[in-house]
């Protein structure tokens, strides 16, 4: 069952509660995603690191109900 946008959404935000998120559903299937996150937490952190905390901030939902996931992160 695909995943609905505002899902991840909240996903994010209660791992990233400063968390600024837009993102674009970019096949209209409810699979494929882009996502910007910008977060205080991601200050000081690798590229590699930010991503990984929005990963973790998905619960393992990626590879099951959420498909793809394009992200971008930066800190404000």
């Amino acid at each position: 069952m695909p995943m609905a946008a505002s899902e991840i959404e909240t996903l994010i935000r209660a791992s990233l509660p400063d968390a600024q998120v837009t993102i674009e559903d970019l096949a209209g299937d409810g699979d494929h995603y882009a996502c910007s996150v910008v977060s205080e937490a991601f200050r000081g952190r690798s590229r590699v690191q930010q991503h990984q905390l929005v990963y973790a901030a998905l619960a393992g939902q990626m590879g099951g109900a959420l498909h793809a996931l394009a992200i971008q992160t930066s800190a404000p």
